[in-house]
């Protein structure tokens, strides 16, 4: 049956941002939100229990007790909600899993961020982002000073099946959009999701200095991952321009 099971019931939050981690390309949400769980020692908040997720169950360092792949983590202080992923969503049971997740956000009030790589070249520039929203999340990203799409575009996979049950349903959310490795894990374009655009958004200071201090390692830890999403290319999430005459 799908749910979202809470285990720290004692956490008090009011109206949150949650930031989506599902894997895309380059990794850059998975990236961010392992960073972010890490770097404020968050609470382990929920259990994710939806259609879509592999029924397989994860084990951490350290620890013999199971988890869920697909996660929940929270910060109160800091208003703030992690969705923290191991897995991949079926692109299959993206809908379902979009309904499961969407409905509980609508239930804690809760303002979702999803992240998203598009495809680009690594050049000396540091990767652009941009933003897009439903809903009052246009307010957010005029706020933060965060930059429209220069061209039309598509995401696609689990995070625009999020997107999409949001327009449909005219809630609001914020969905963020780096440049990123088409091909490899890529600690510098998550970056840029943090100081530029989930930082300012969320009014919360982000340090990165362990990410950038630490991008060889992140690279080689998620270099696994990053070749089975390669494999299963549909699966990914990902935003890419849409161009009419080409």
């Amino acid at each position: 049956m799908a749910r979202i099971n809470v285990l720290a019931e004692d956490v008090d939050l009011d109206a949150p941002f949650l930031i989506e981690g599902l894997p895309g390309v380059g990794l850059v949400g998975k990236i961010a939100a392992d960073h972010i769980v890490e770097a404020f020692d968050m609470v382990h908040y929920a259990n994710v229990h939806c259609d879509g997720i592999p029924p397989v169950v994860t084990y951490p360092e350290d620890d013999s007790r199971l988890t869920t792949p697909v996660r929940v983590y929270a910060d109160p202080d800091r208003g703030l909600l992690v969705l923290q992923s191991d897995v991949p969503v079926s692109p299959a049971a993206a809908t379902e899993f979009a309904d499961c997740v969407s409905g509980w956000f609508a239930e804690e009030d809760v303002t979702p961020l999803y992240l998203s790589g598009r495809p680009a070249e690594k050049g000396t520039e540091p990767p652009a982002l941009y933003g897009i929203a439903t809903g009052d999340g246009a307010d957010h990203l005029e706020r933060a000073g965060i930059d429209v799409p220069s061209e039309m575009g598509l995401v696609t996979g689990p995070t625009g099946a999020l997107l999409s049950h949001a327009l449909e349903n005219d809630t609001t959310a914020v969905g963020l959009v780096v440049e990123s490795d088409p091909q490899f894990p890529d600690p510098e374009a998550s970056r840029a999701l943090i100081t530029n655009g989930l930082a300012p958004i969320a009014d919360v200071d982000i340090p990165t200095d362990a990410l950038v201090d630490r991008a060889d390692e992140i690279q080689r830890a998620k270099e696994q991952l990053a070749m089975r999403m390669q494999d299963v290319e549909e699966e990914s999430t990902e935003a890419r321009p849409l161009r009419m005459y080409q």
